[in-house]
């Protein structure tokens, strides 16, 4: 039995410091670079998609201003 959980711990040490099997991005460096500007832009949007799913950006109506059609 200990054999037998040193072996699977010791395959799940090599299973993760192994790393992906799949790359995730080109191996060109042109290509790469475009694929990070666009992985780290849609990463910079994540928070305007959370607001507008749960509605944070539309006008508070618990102000005592006018926010549509009137004076501020």
């Amino acid at each position: 039995m200990k054999k037998l959980v040193m072996s699977l711990l010791l395959v799940a040490l090599g299973v993760v410091s192994v790393g992906c099997v799949i790359p995730a991005y080109s191996a060109d460096p042109a290509r790469r670079v475009q694929q990070l500007i666009f992985t780290s832009e849609n990463l910079r949007l994540i928070l305007d998609e959370w607001e507008r799913i749960w509605f944070l950006d539309q006008p508070d109506h618990c102000t005592p201003y006018r926010t549509h059609g009137g004076l501020i």
